[in-house]
């Protein structure tokens, strides 16, 4: 038992029941974590295998995506059986043991639920292309008659996000939506066959002890009466920024209320996560009412600018749209389906040293932060992978679009690719040559690495009374320069302060206490610390 497991009483409902609120959960990309039978795909035993690393570096949970069964058209985002494991990936049985033994080690479990669309390998839609357009079967799907004189043009103008019409034509004439893959054809939420096949879905995976959801494209699955025009092309440049008749329906929201309900009836805290793009924090502060989903990914702040008047305008309303529900706010630097922060950062050693000075940042912030695997290691976005591995379908929407630089597996020990990663010499996506200097075996063995960073940053928060959830006051602090106090919620013992320098020059800091941590070289000027561009520092203060 490491020394931040809870006990197992968490589970059965005598634990704390909002450990969500300012918990730091892992994102565990599976493909790409860690490989246990040498095939070179990640898999549910490798994540076993690494649950002790997990642990030591100190996170509370796990989010990990899509392990169910699959042809695997986007990478598990192609649901086939929401109840079965896919061979590639393990067995239920691994399932089953890879919850239990996160348990063991103090770590809570978060599952992908995808309901926006199925595989088009799954049952209900198989049954739906042999059955005639009006059946029950193809009622569970969105299927219209076309446009035009002879029905040959898509029912309306709506877009796929990976390119091209979301409208393929089936041999009967009829054509079905799919606002990502054809692959992936959309569910209609105006079935109620839909919604009792997910309440089984939810109840299946919680009543073998998961914690929790990510929902994926939580701001999907209910369309605008009438399948409306949007009357534009370029959709994907609206998403988040508008309301869409596709996105962000009033009525995806009685969905979520049910799944609430449903998750409140079980022991233990078990959590839902919107991935939800909305094209203001208010819209998206709804998904997080106290009687919907507890959690939503923050983009707003993700793809903030490196500048501080963005960062802390961001922050301010973040955390203002948040209290208006009663919600904490997540922050997120980067995960499965963006270009890692060190190269939007400027890639680099200035992208790692402001990846550094904002991990700092994020961990200092109220509420709940989340960690994409390899960020913790500095890990850049891999941007010539040969073109026989450019496999990700958003490439059909442009072919700078694509995921897959972002996916590539983990570097865990060793001289030469794929360093550790399985017991085989074999990877899905190849790791580059000079990852041998960015393993976790490396790391782990300098004090100054970006893992050693982490560790002693999540070992801080753990313990210190100030951080996680509760309240934030912004400093006076010079241009360029972002700075806060964290202090205890009970008034007792020390406050925390944070400041980072996203300026171009040297900056000047009245420290008035111990200094906890820094990303990097401060220097000394009396009674003030000198904060060099791109750096974050955390000191005590005593409570005002």
């Amino acid at each position: 038992m490491t020394e931040n497991a809870f006990d197992a009483a968490a589970t059965n409902g005598s634990g704390d029941d909002r450990w969500w609120r300012s918990a730091v959960i892992y994102q565990v990309y599976v493909r790409s974590f860690a490989d246990g039978d040498g095939d070179g795909v990640g898999d549910l035993p490798g994540i076993r295998d690494r649950l002790p690393y997990l642990a030591q570096l100190g996170v509370d949970a796990l989010w990990i995506t899509p392990f169910y069964r699959s042809p695997m058209a986007d990478f598990g985002y192609d649901v086939a059986d929401h109840r079965a494991v896919d061979p590639i990936f393990g067995t239920l049985d691994d399932a089953r043991s890879l919850i239990d033994e996160a348990h063991g080690h103090g770590l809570r479990i978060i599952l992908d639920l995808v309901p926006n669309h199925t595989s088009d390998r799954h049952a209900w839609f198989l049954g739906a292309l042999e059955a005639a357009p009006g059946s029950r079967e193809r009622e569970r799907y969105v299927f219209r008659d076309g446009s035009g004189a002879d029905g040959s043009l898509p029912p309306n103008d709506w877009e796929s996000v990976f390119g091209g019409p979301a409208w393929t034509r089936v041999p009967d004439g009829q054509w079905y939506l799919h606002l990502f893959a054809p692959e992936q054809p959309d569910l209609n939420w105006e079935n109620p066959e839909v919604h009792a096949e997910f309440e089984g879905v939810l109840r299946f995976w919680l009543d073998l002890g998961v914690d929790g959801f990510r929902v994926d494209v939580a701001h999907g699955m209910v369309k605008a009466d009438g399948l409306p025009d949007v009357g534009h092309a370029g959709q994907v440049a609206m998403l988040g920024r508008r309301v869409l008749p596709y996105f962000d329906q009033d009525g995806v929201h009685d969905i979520h209320r049910s799944w609430r309900r449903l998750l409140n009836s079980y022991p233990g805290g078990r959590i839902g996560v919107a991935e939800a793009w909305a094209p203001t924090p208010e819209r998206l502060a709804r998904y997080v009412r106290p009687d919907e989903l507890h959690q939503a990914f923050n983009f707003h702040y993700l793809t903030a600018p490196w500048d501080a008047r963005a960062k802390g305008e961001v922050i301010e309303e973040s955390l203002r749209t948040a209290a208006l529900v009663g919600a904490p706010t997540t922050w997120v630097l980067s995960n499965h389906d963006v270009k890692r922060h060190v190269t939007r950062y400027g890639g680099g050693d200035l992208g790692l040293r402001r990846a550094r000075a904002a991990a700092l940042l994020m961990l200092a912030l109220p509420g709940s932060a989340y960690v994409y695997q390899g960020e913790e290691l500095g890990l850049a976005e891999v941007l010539d992978l040969p073109a026989e591995y450019l496999r990700d379908p958003q490439r059909g929407r442009d072919s700078e679009s694509g995921r897959d630089g972002c996916r590539v597996p983990l570097p865990w020990s060793g001289e030469e690719p794929p360093f550790g990663f399985g017991p085989g010499d074999r990877s899905w996506l190849p790791l580059p040559e000079h990852w041998r200097d960015l393993t976790v075996e490396r790391q782990s063995a300098d004090p100054d690495s970006m893992l050693s960073l982490y560790r002693r940053a999540l070992s801080v928060r753990r313990r210190h009374p100030a951080l996680g959830d509760g309240p934030l006051r912004r400093l006076e602090a010079p241009p360029g320069t972002l700075a806060f106090v964290r202090e205890p919620e009970s008034g007792e013992g020390r406050s925390l302060a944070c400041a980072v320098n996203m300026g171009d020059r040297s900056v000047r800091i009245p420290v008035n206490g111990p200094v906890l941590l820094t990303s990097g070289r401060v220097g000394d000027d009396d009674e003030r610390l000198v904060l060099p561009p791109d750096t974050a520092l955390w000191w005590e203060r005593p409570v005002r």
